[in-house]
């Protein structure tokens, strides 16, 4: 839990800092007057005349840089319009050369998607990074020759453990194996094409299943299984001094064991009893007997030797124009997942700080931490389009309604719009980490 909080909390503060570093800038650009720029919040979020301190805090020229006490967000105060402060106080005077509301529509379209730009910018930069320093490795469908391993979700589609995936809808390929669930949920799969047993066969997908996916909250519902071939070990693992890395793996007692996901199944029940190890080394046929643990596994990753994986290497130009498409993927497939809330009952599956947290692994991962700090960076910059009041896209959208009709909308309407808009999001945040509590609670 230590390590999650630290990881989103430093995720968070890099992708406050980038958001609002956009404002700032686009708001510099067209001379505006930038009161404060702070990483966390001065004050007890949302109420902004409670306990209002800084840890640290420097005046520049016209801007004050802190960091606040509250640690989750951040804020730029641009002179003459409302934030997240809720100080209305410029609304007493005529407007100033230096303030918001003083420029032109144009500029303040460009200050209000400073954020979002950023945000764009920094996902697509961390991809590039990550494609250039370590290039890019996946599973083609078509390699998962030994089949697929399923939860209860993808058995409830008609899935089964060894099913060889082969196309959907007809004759259409999967392309990457680990984006085969994103395409049945997202892209309206309603048949997918196995081998299983050795004979064609065609699942059907019922109508129902998006729902069921999406209320089980699972990351992915399947995966390719892999051959029982010891790989890399842990340091606490039984079969050190016994079996090597290379050995494969062939029964557990006299119960055949070939598979790598099978393994944990048959030893969840012999949890503190000794189990009997047949394996397979260069021409040899061995046993060995090892005491199963109480976590009921025998510690070792397996090998992905057998498995063809395609891995390739990008130089700096290629990772930038790759990483384009990284990033333009990733928005697609945010976009179709979003539309999901609007199905029977997905509302209650969104999640607040609880849930994000959730998606950083328990070990600190630097690559995983940027990738999610990438997808996140995404994320934000579509959230933040929605044409919410006091959310970027609810200026943006203001704004337009201002250019396209030539009227201009009055400053105490804007406040008031905005103050509602507020409240709207202080509902909805109450609700998505209300409910990760009443899933914490529950267990689920």
């Amino acid at each position: 839990m230590l390590i999650k909080t630290v990881q989103l909390l430093l995720s968070l503060s890099i992708l406050v800092l980038i958001h609002e570093f956009g404002h700032f800038i686009a708001a510099r650009m067209f001379k505006t007057r930038v009161e404060k720029f702070y990483l966390f919040f001065d004050f007890l979020f949302p109420i902004p005349t409670l306990l209002n301190f800084a840890i640290f805090k420097k005046k520049i020229g016209d801007t004050e840089y802190g960091l606040g006490w509250f640690p989750l967000g951040g804020y730029v105060k641009i002179a003459g319009m409302a934030d997240e402060s809720m100080d209305d106080s410029y609304l007493n005077s005529e407007p100033k050369p230096d303030e918001y509301r003083s420029k032109k529509n144009w500029q303040k379209l460009i200050i209000m998607l400073g954020g979002i730009i950023m945000n764009v910018l920094l996902g697509w930069l961390i991809y590039s990074q990550l494609l250039f320093w370590m290039g890019e490795t996946y599973l083609p469908a078509s390699e998962a020759k030994y089949g697929i391993s399923c939860d209860s979700v993808a058995m409830y589609g008609g899935f089964r453990d060894g099913d060889i995936i082969l196309s959907h809808s007809g004759d259409k390929k999967f392309d990457n194996f680990n984006s085969i669930a994103t395409e049945i949920l997202l892209n309206d799969v309603t048949s997918v094409n196995v081998l299983r047993d050795g004979a064609p066969h065609t699942v059907n997908i019922p109508a129902d299943f998006i729902d069921v996916a999406v209320a089980s909250r699972a990351k992915k519902f399947m995966d390719y299984q892999i051959p029982c071939i010891v790989g890399e070990m842990s340091k606490e693992t039984v079969i050190k001094g016994k079996l090597k890395e290379g050995d494969r793996i062939i029964a557990l007692n006299d119960s055949t064991v070939t598979i790598f996901q099978d393994a944990p199944k048959y030893l969840v029940n012999l949890k503190g009893k000794e189990v009997a190890i047949k394996f397979i080394r260069a021409n040899d046929t061995l046993v060995e007997k090892v005491v199963v643990p109480a976590t009921g596994l025998l510690g070792f990753r397996p090998s992905e030797k057998s498995l063809n994986f395609v891995h390739t290497e990008y130089n700096l130009f290629h990772s930038f124009t790759h990483g384009a498409t990284v990033a333009y993927k990733r928005i697609v497939v945010y976009l179709k997942q979003f539309k999901l809330i609007f199905r029977n009952g997905a509302y209650k599956q969104l999640g607040g700080v609880g849930t994000m947290g959730s998606l950083f692994p328990p070990q600190w991962d630097w690559v995983a931490f940027w990738q999610l700090t990438a997808f996140i960076s995404l994320m934000l910059a579509i959230m933040n389009l929605l044409p919410i009041p006091m959310l970027d896209g609810g200026y943006v959208i203001l704004l337009l309604a201002e250019m396209i009709t030539g009227r201009k909308i009055s400053d105490k309407v804007l406040d008031y719009i905005n103050r509602v808009g507020f409240f709207i999001l202080i509902g909805l945040m109450i609700y998505a980490n209300g409910m990760d509590i009443v899933r914490h609670f529950l267990g689920k």
